[in-house]
């Protein structure tokens, strides 16, 4: 297996000789207005440009799309994205709205949605606490993870725009992965919680998942994320979390 860091939420994921492109957006720096309703939102997204050129992005086997918000799937995406390339989405509305954007293959994520010899499961999330979810349940909409498995490669969970919750606690006890990809930016909106993973999060996957690898990712790339990498690198040695847990650069790649 193997994880590379692109920009925010975007991914490229090397797993079973097939390679996903996760969460795609692919503007340029600044290219769309700061979310509405949330800390910073003067400032343009994203924040910063991409580490590597479009066709090394664009040279992969399938799309996963986690939720279609625009830093998980913007209008360069829409744009860029070949539209015979296979797409997998969290739902049918998410994946209505992708065809009706010119997309001709694409997939709904299901408990066991098989591609090639690879099995991926859709997984729950929850995009904030309680209160922000009843708040702003307009905005924030319905999320998702994936967890991806096969019998040659190490359990993949990628958990997607959420906090920890029951639903993060209850995934990890089912897959039991040895990889965990979490979105610790701690992203805020106006007033409320969090809406996907602060340090704390982090912390508790940690202690949850005692055997695991966590790769924080979604940081320092759109206007509302607060926490830096060096803010959670230096709680992670506060913590003795360095063995375990990775907070790859833009472009970075690890191999496991």
């Amino acid at each position: 297996m193997k994880f590379q860091q692109l920009r925010n939420a975007t991914l490229i994921i090397e797993y079973a000789r097939k390679k996903f492109l996760v969460d795609p957006m692919l503007g340029e720096k600044g290219a769309f207005p700061g979310f509405d309703g949330t800390i910073n939102s003067h400032i343009a997204n994203p924040v910063v440009d991409l580490p590597i050129p479009m066709d090394e992005i664009l040279d992969v086997d399938a799309v996963i799309v986690t939720h279609v918000h625009m830093d998980h799937w913007d209008d360069a995406a829409i744009k860029l994205v070949p539209k015979d390339m296979l797409i997998f989405t969290q739902n049918e509305n998410d994946a209505a709205e992708i065809q009706g954007q010119g997309f001709k293959n694409i997939r709904v994520l299901g408990a066991n949605t098989v591609f090639d010899d690879i099995t991926l499961i859709k997984t729950p999330g929850r995009h904030g606490g309680e209160k922000t979810v009843e708040k702003w349940a307009d905005l924030l909409g319905h999320v998702s993870g994936v967890v991806f498995k096969h019998s040659d490669e190490k359990t993949l969970y990628i958990a997607g725009d959420t906090v920890w919750y029951k639903g993060v606690e209850e995934n990890l006890k089912k897959y039991e992965p040895d990889v965990i990809i979490l979105n610790s930016g701690d992203a805020q909106v106006l007033d409320y919680e969090p809406i996907i993973m602060d340090k704390k999060d982090v912390y508790e996957v940690y202690k949850a998942a005692p055997k695991a690898t966590i790769i924080a990712s979604h940081m320092e790339s759109v206007n509302h994320a607060m926490l830096s990498r060096k803010e959670l690198r230096e709680f992670i040695n506060e913590k003795g979390m360095t063995q375990r847990v990775l907070v790859p650069e833009d472009g970075e790649s690890c191999i496991f």
